[in-house]
Protein backbone atom coordinates (compact mmCIF):
# COMPACT_ATOMS: atom_id res chain seq x y z
CA UNK A 1 0.00 0.00 0.00
CA UNK A 2 1.53 3.78 -0.81
CA UNK A 3 2.25 5.64 2.17
CA UNK A 4 -0.45 8.73 2.11
CA UNK A 5 1.42 12.05 1.00
CA UNK A 6 -0.24 15.62 0.95
CA UNK A 7 -0.31 18.12 -1.34
CA UNK A 8 0.67 21.53 -0.88
CA UNK A 9 -0.81 24.02 1.56
CA UNK A 10 -3.01 23.35 4.42
CA UNK A 11 -3.39 19.75 6.07
CA UNK A 12 -6.76 18.34 5.62
CA UNK A 13 -8.84 19.49 8.33
CA UNK A 14 -10.15 16.19 9.40
CA UNK A 15 -6.37 15.39 10.22
CA UNK A 16 -5.87 18.38 11.79
CA UNK A 17 -8.35 18.21 13.83
CA UNK A 18 -7.51 14.57 15.76
CA UNK A 19 -4.15 15.80 15.90
CA UNK A 20 -4.79 19.01 17.96
CA UNK A 21 -7.07 16.67 19.71
CA UNK A 22 -4.00 15.48 21.21
CA UNK A 23 -1.98 18.70 22.30
CA UNK A 24 -1.86 18.59 26.20
CA UNK A 25 -3.42 21.89 27.95
CA UNK A 26 -1.64 21.35 31.54
CA UNK A 27 -2.40 25.72 32.08
CA UNK A 28 -5.94 26.44 33.06
CA UNK A 29 -5.16 29.83 32.19
CA UNK A 30 -5.12 28.59 28.33
CA UNK A 31 -8.77 29.65 27.81
CA UNK A 32 -8.79 29.61 23.75
CA UNK A 33 -6.38 26.58 22.71
CA UNK A 34 -5.35 24.84 19.79
CA UNK A 35 -9.09 24.98 17.41
CA UNK A 36 -9.72 24.75 13.88
CA UNK A 37 -10.77 27.65 12.49
CA UNK A 38 -9.64 29.62 15.52
CA UNK A 39 -7.15 32.47 14.52
CA UNK A 40 -5.37 32.83 17.68
CA UNK A 41 -4.59 31.04 21.11
CA UNK A 42 -5.84 32.92 24.16
CA UNK A 43 -4.22 32.96 27.70
CA UNK A 44 -6.22 34.75 30.26
CA UNK A 45 -3.98 36.94 32.66
CA UNK A 46 -7.11 38.02 35.03
CA UNK A 47 -8.24 41.99 34.00
CA UNK A 48 -6.44 41.62 30.18
CA UNK A 49 -5.63 38.58 27.96
CA UNK A 50 -2.79 37.61 25.73
CA UNK A 51 -3.57 36.32 22.97
CA UNK A 52 -0.56 34.17 20.43
CA UNK A 53 -0.76 33.87 17.02
CA UNK A 54 2.30 32.07 14.69
CA UNK A 55 1.93 31.88 11.09
CA UNK A 56 4.61 31.48 8.18
CA UNK A 57 4.58 33.56 5.01
CA UNK A 58 5.65 30.94 2.57
CA UNK A 59 4.31 32.31 -0.82
CA UNK A 60 5.91 35.57 -1.50
CA UNK A 61 9.74 36.25 -1.77
CA UNK A 62 8.81 40.31 -2.31
CA UNK A 63 8.82 42.24 0.42
CA UNK A 64 8.01 38.80 2.77
CA UNK A 65 8.67 40.95 6.46
CA UNK A 66 5.82 43.18 5.80
CA UNK A 67 3.54 40.16 5.16
CA UNK A 68 4.97 38.37 8.24
CA UNK A 69 3.97 41.46 10.80
CA UNK A 70 0.99 42.30 8.72
CA UNK A 71 -0.58 38.48 8.68
CA UNK A 72 -0.11 37.57 12.04
CA UNK A 73 -1.22 41.05 13.61
CA UNK A 74 -4.39 40.45 11.60
CA UNK A 75 -5.14 37.13 13.00
CA UNK A 76 -4.45 38.93 16.64
CA UNK A 77 -6.94 41.63 15.70
CA UNK A 78 -10.03 39.49 14.61
CA UNK A 79 -9.70 38.37 18.54
CA UNK A 80 -10.35 41.96 19.49
CA UNK A 81 -6.53 42.33 20.67
CA UNK A 82 -4.12 45.05 19.36
CA UNK A 83 -1.38 43.82 18.15
CA UNK A 84 1.93 44.43 20.65
CA UNK A 85 5.00 42.06 20.42
CA UNK A 86 6.51 39.69 17.59
CA UNK A 87 9.03 37.48 17.16
CA UNK A 88 10.21 36.10 14.07
CA UNK A 89 12.29 33.21 12.56
CA UNK A 90 14.04 33.51 9.61
CA UNK A 91 14.90 31.50 7.26
CA UNK A 92 17.46 32.31 4.52
CA UNK A 93 18.23 30.21 1.37
CA UNK A 94 22.01 28.84 0.70
CA UNK A 95 23.66 30.64 -1.87
CA UNK A 96 21.35 33.17 -2.01
CA UNK A 97 21.57 34.59 1.56
CA UNK A 98 23.36 38.11 0.01
CA UNK A 99 23.54 41.11 2.67
CA UNK A 100 21.15 42.76 0.42
CA UNK A 101 18.51 40.68 0.62
CA UNK A 102 18.77 40.27 4.60
CA UNK A 103 18.70 44.17 5.09
CA UNK A 104 15.93 44.35 3.06
CA UNK A 105 14.10 41.53 4.68
CA UNK A 106 14.69 43.34 8.21
CA UNK A 107 14.00 46.86 6.89
CA UNK A 108 10.20 45.38 5.80
CA UNK A 109 10.25 44.08 9.73
CA UNK A 110 10.97 47.22 10.75
CA UNK A 111 8.66 49.52 9.04
CA UNK A 112 5.80 47.33 9.03
CA UNK A 113 5.87 47.34 13.62
CA UNK A 114 6.49 50.79 13.32
CA UNK A 115 3.49 51.08 11.00
CA UNK A 116 1.09 49.11 13.61
CA UNK A 117 3.15 49.82 16.93
CA UNK A 118 4.37 46.64 17.20
CA UNK A 119 7.77 46.14 18.74
CA UNK A 120 9.98 43.28 17.26
CA UNK A 121 11.70 41.57 20.46
CA UNK A 122 13.23 38.69 18.96
CA UNK A 123 13.36 35.49 17.15
CA UNK A 124 15.82 33.32 15.37
CA UNK A 125 17.69 33.99 12.02
CA UNK A 126 19.70 31.16 9.91
CA UNK A 127 20.73 30.41 6.41
CA UNK A 128 19.18 27.00 5.25
CA UNK A 129 19.75 24.63 2.84
CA UNK A 130 17.16 23.08 0.34
CA UNK A 131 15.04 25.84 0.48
CA UNK A 132 14.83 28.36 -2.83
CA UNK A 133 13.72 31.00 -0.93
CA UNK A 134 13.33 32.52 2.10
CA UNK A 135 10.74 32.03 4.87
CA UNK A 136 9.58 33.85 8.09
CA UNK A 137 7.59 32.25 10.63
CA UNK A 138 6.14 35.20 12.65
CA UNK A 139 5.20 35.13 16.16
CA UNK A 140 2.74 37.92 17.63
CA UNK A 141 1.29 38.55 20.70
CA UNK A 142 -1.33 40.87 21.49
CA UNK A 143 -3.23 42.26 23.85
CA UNK A 144 -6.80 42.86 25.10
CA UNK A 145 -9.41 43.18 27.96
CA UNK A 146 -11.14 39.98 28.69
CA UNK A 147 -14.62 41.68 28.48
CA UNK A 148 -13.36 42.51 25.04
CA UNK A 149 -12.22 39.50 23.73
CA UNK A 150 -13.74 38.15 20.74
CA UNK A 151 -14.38 34.03 20.52
CA UNK A 152 -16.30 32.31 17.70
CA UNK A 153 -18.47 30.45 20.72
CA UNK A 154 -20.90 34.04 20.59
CA UNK A 155 -22.46 33.39 17.62
CA UNK A 156 -26.47 32.43 16.66
CA UNK A 157 -28.49 31.68 14.32
CA UNK A 158 -29.57 34.58 12.72
CA UNK A 159 -26.81 36.80 12.92
CA UNK A 160 -24.96 38.25 9.97
CA UNK A 161 -22.01 38.09 7.90
CA UNK A 162 -20.26 41.47 6.74
CA UNK A 163 -17.18 41.39 4.40
CA UNK A 164 -15.06 44.42 4.84
CA UNK A 165 -13.42 45.15 1.72
CA UNK A 166 -13.02 42.73 -1.16
CA UNK A 167 -11.20 40.09 -2.29
CA UNK A 168 -8.74 38.66 -2.96
CA UNK A 169 -6.53 41.67 -2.30
CA UNK A 170 -3.28 39.45 -1.40
CA UNK A 171 -3.59 36.92 -3.97
CA UNK A 172 -3.78 39.01 -6.36
CA UNK A 173 -0.59 41.43 -5.24
CA UNK A 174 1.48 38.25 -4.82
CA UNK A 175 0.77 36.69 -8.12
CA UNK A 176 1.57 40.38 -9.79
CA UNK A 177 4.78 40.67 -8.14
CA UNK A 178 6.43 36.79 -8.37
CA UNK A 179 5.38 36.46 -12.01
CA UNK A 180 5.16 40.36 -12.97
CA UNK A 181 5.62 39.78 -16.70
CA UNK A 182 3.29 36.88 -17.32
CA UNK A 183 0.44 38.99 -15.03
CA UNK A 184 1.66 42.53 -17.41
CA UNK A 185 1.55 40.65 -21.07
CA UNK A 186 -1.88 39.52 -19.42
CA UNK A 187 -3.37 42.26 -18.05
CA UNK A 188 -1.53 45.05 -19.62
CA UNK A 189 0.80 47.27 -17.68
CA UNK A 190 -1.34 49.74 -16.01
CA UNK A 191 -3.68 47.18 -14.14
CA UNK A 192 -0.95 44.94 -13.51
CA UNK A 193 0.53 47.91 -11.67
CA UNK A 194 -2.91 48.15 -9.82
CA UNK A 195 -2.61 44.50 -8.94
CA UNK A 196 1.19 45.13 -7.40
CA UNK A 197 -0.08 48.27 -5.46
CA UNK A 198 -2.58 46.17 -3.71
CA UNK A 199 -0.35 45.33 -0.94
CA UNK A 200 0.31 49.19 0.05
CA UNK A 201 -3.04 50.20 -1.90
CA UNK A 202 -5.68 49.02 0.18
CA UNK A 203 -3.37 46.98 1.58
CA UNK A 204 -3.66 43.47 3.71
CA UNK A 205 -3.96 45.15 6.92
CA UNK A 206 -7.36 44.44 8.80
CA UNK A 207 -6.04 45.33 12.55
CA UNK A 208 -7.63 49.28 12.19
CA UNK A 209 -11.21 47.41 10.75
CA UNK A 210 -10.86 44.93 13.41
CA UNK A 211 -10.30 47.00 16.31
CA UNK A 212 -12.85 49.80 14.86
CA UNK A 213 -15.90 46.99 14.61
CA UNK A 214 -15.19 45.80 18.06
CA UNK A 215 -15.77 49.47 19.75
CA UNK A 216 -18.37 50.02 17.40
CA UNK A 217 -20.85 46.98 18.70
CA UNK A 218 -20.66 43.45 19.90
CA UNK A 219 -19.17 41.55 17.39
CA UNK A 220 -19.56 37.68 17.85
CA UNK A 221 -17.13 36.64 15.71
CA UNK A 222 -14.04 37.82 13.36
CA UNK A 223 -11.83 36.44 10.74
CA UNK A 224 -9.21 36.85 8.25
CA UNK A 225 -9.16 34.82 5.29
CA UNK A 226 -5.63 33.87 4.15
CA UNK A 227 -4.52 30.49 2.51
CA UNK A 228 -7.73 28.90 0.88
CA UNK A 229 -9.28 32.88 0.66
CA UNK A 230 -12.58 33.52 1.67
CA UNK A 231 -13.74 30.25 0.83
CA UNK A 232 -11.82 28.19 3.08
CA UNK A 233 -12.08 31.11 5.60
CA UNK A 234 -16.15 30.63 5.64
CA UNK A 235 -15.45 26.83 6.30
CA UNK A 236 -12.95 27.30 9.21
CA UNK A 237 -15.27 29.40 10.39
CA UNK A 238 -18.47 28.14 10.40
CA UNK A 239 -16.76 25.17 11.70
CA UNK A 240 -14.87 26.82 14.88
CA UNK A 241 -18.46 28.24 15.45
CA UNK A 242 -20.37 25.04 15.13
CA UNK A 243 -22.82 26.80 12.64
CA UNK A 244 -23.86 26.73 9.11
CA UNK A 245 -23.58 29.86 6.76
CA UNK A 246 -25.87 30.68 3.76
CA UNK A 247 -23.80 33.01 1.66
CA UNK A 248 -24.69 35.37 -1.05
CA UNK A 249 -22.00 35.35 -4.26
CA UNK A 250 -23.60 37.55 -5.58
CA UNK A 251 -22.84 40.00 -3.17
CA UNK A 252 -19.35 39.47 -2.59
CA UNK A 253 -17.08 42.65 -3.73
CA UNK A 254 -14.51 41.01 -5.61
CA UNK A 255 -11.60 43.73 -6.40
CA UNK A 256 -11.48 44.60 -10.64
CA UNK A 257 -7.84 43.39 -10.54
CA UNK A 258 -8.94 40.41 -8.89
CA UNK A 259 -11.18 39.42 -11.37
CA UNK A 260 -9.13 40.32 -14.46
CA UNK A 261 -6.12 38.10 -12.84
CA UNK A 262 -8.62 35.23 -12.31
CA UNK A 263 -10.66 35.19 -15.56
CA UNK A 264 -6.90 35.33 -17.74
CA UNK A 265 -5.43 32.59 -15.41
CA UNK A 266 -8.72 30.36 -14.82
CA UNK A 267 -8.29 31.48 -11.19
CA UNK A 268 -11.22 30.87 -8.65
CA UNK A 269 -11.19 34.64 -6.84
CA UNK A 270 -12.97 32.65 -3.71
CA UNK A 271 -10.18 30.50 -3.17
CA UNK A 272 -7.05 32.87 -3.24
CA UNK A 273 -5.05 33.88 -0.87
CA UNK A 274 -7.54 36.73 0.90
CA UNK A 275 -5.56 38.56 3.62
CA UNK A 276 -6.80 42.20 3.27
CA UNK A 277 -10.58 41.16 4.26
CA UNK A 278 -12.09 40.98 7.43
CA UNK A 279 -14.89 38.62 8.31
CA UNK A 280 -17.61 40.13 10.87
CA UNK A 281 -20.41 37.88 12.10
CA UNK A 282 -22.68 40.03 14.65
CA UNK A 283 -26.42 40.33 15.17
CA UNK A 284 -28.76 41.59 13.03
CA UNK A 285 -29.43 45.58 14.94
CA UNK A 286 -25.42 45.73 14.83
CA UNK A 287 -24.63 45.79 11.02
CA UNK A 288 -25.75 49.22 10.59
CA UNK A 289 -23.37 50.37 13.53
CA UNK A 290 -20.27 48.54 12.17
CA UNK A 291 -20.87 49.56 8.70
CA UNK A 292 -20.91 52.80 9.50
CA UNK A 293 -17.96 52.77 12.10
CA UNK A 294 -15.61 51.44 9.13
CA UNK A 295 -17.19 53.02 5.81
CA UNK A 296 -16.09 56.59 8.12
CA UNK A 297 -12.85 55.42 8.14
CA UNK A 298 -13.05 54.49 3.76
CA UNK A 299 -13.58 51.04 4.63
CA UNK A 300 -16.51 49.55 2.36
CA UNK A 301 -18.19 46.52 3.88
CA UNK A 302 -20.89 44.42 2.25
CA UNK A 303 -23.76 42.04 3.88
CA UNK A 304 -22.68 38.67 2.36
CA UNK A 305 -24.69 36.21 4.04
CA UNK A 306 -26.73 34.92 7.40
CA UNK A 307 -26.11 32.18 9.98
CA UNK A 308 -27.70 28.68 9.77
CA UNK A 309 -28.12 25.99 11.70
CA UNK A 310 -24.99 23.76 11.41
CA UNK A 311 -26.81 20.90 9.92
CA UNK A 312 -27.43 23.99 7.03
CA UNK A 313 -23.67 23.61 6.36
CA UNK A 314 -22.03 26.36 4.32
CA UNK A 315 -23.33 27.03 1.45
CA UNK A 316 -22.93 29.45 -1.74
CA UNK A 317 -25.50 30.92 -3.97
CA UNK A 318 -25.54 32.83 -6.76
CA UNK A 319 -27.06 33.09 -10.53
CA UNK A 320 -30.19 30.93 -9.48
CA UNK A 321 -27.82 27.79 -8.33
CA UNK A 322 -26.54 27.06 -4.47
CA UNK A 323 -23.57 24.71 -3.84
CA UNK A 324 -21.77 23.57 -0.43
CA UNK A 325 -18.47 24.53 0.62
CA UNK A 326 -16.48 21.93 1.82
CA UNK A 327 -12.77 22.10 3.18
CA UNK A 328 -9.94 21.81 0.01
CA UNK A 329 -5.98 22.24 0.45
CA UNK A 330 -4.44 24.06 -2.29
CA UNK A 331 -4.74 27.87 -2.79
CA UNK A 332 -4.97 29.18 -6.02
CA UNK A 333 -2.07 30.87 -5.59
CA UNK A 334 -0.02 27.29 -5.87
CA UNK A 335 -1.86 26.53 -8.90
CA UNK A 336 -1.17 29.94 -10.21
CA UNK A 337 2.53 29.85 -9.40
CA UNK A 338 3.02 26.51 -10.73
CA UNK A 339 1.83 27.32 -14.33
CA UNK A 340 4.27 28.03 -17.14
CA UNK A 341 5.08 31.44 -17.42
Amino acid sequence: MAKRTYTIGKLPLDVLERLLARAPILDRRVRVGPRVGVDAAVIDCGANCLVLKSDPITFAADRIGWYAVHVNANDIATMGARPRWLLVTALLPEGAATRRLVERIFDDLSEACRALGVSLCGGHTEVTGGLDRPILCGHMIGEVERRRLVVPDRVRVGDRVLLARGIAIEGTAVAAHERRAAVERALGTMMARRARQLLDRPGISVVKAALAANDAARVHAMHDPTEGGLAMGLYELARAARIGLAIDRDAIPILPETSALCGKFRLDPLKLLASGALVIVCAPKAVRVIRQALERDGVPVAEIGVVRPRRAGVTLAGKGRARKISSFSVDEIARFLAQRA
